[in-house]
């Protein structure tokens, strides 16, 4: 496969607020400064939101592929996940992602079919594959 390249342009508002779009999206998304620091704002998407919703989001992208390719039957996916940042030898880091996916199932025959795509999951994921964070992840396989 030949590279690929993803555009984002990101755009200074007022203060510790900016706007980032994409030529290739329709939709804008704002940005700011998360509260934890200084004149940080509350209640709108950080960096720190973003690096965890993208390794979130790739679990979710990626399963679906699996499950798919595996023929796994699923009613639904969701993931919580939570990003830690943390001051390491006078940086901040992302030191972990942690992810709690749940998929729900009709068979209780299809739980260790679903564990496995989960796992398959976590370990194909580019995102995760990409940075240096601690990636946890703790599953739940529910049946209905």
């Amino acid at each position: 496969m030949e590279a690929h390249y993803y555009n984002v342009d990101i755009s200074w508002k007022n203060d510790r607020k900016g706007e980032m779009s994409s030529p290739e999206l329709v939709q804008n998304v704002e940005i700011a400064t998360p509260p934890q620091f200084p004149k940080g704002i509350d209640g709108i998407w950080s960096p720190e939101h973003l690096f965890t919703a993208a390794v979130s989001s790739c679990l979710m992208t990626t399963f679906l592929a699996i499950a798919e390719n595996s023929k796994l039957e699923f009613e639904h996916f969701e993931c919580k996940s939570k990003g830690k940042l943390e001051q390491v030898e006078g940086k901040f880091l992302m030191t972990e992602v942690i992810l709690e996916p749940i998929v729900t199932i009709r068979n209780e025959s299809d739980r260790e079919k679903a564990e496995k795509v989960l796992q398959k999951s976590e370990a194909n994921c580019l995102i995760s594959n990409s940075v240096k964070s601690k990636i946890t992840m703790i599953t739940e396989i529910k049946v209905i």
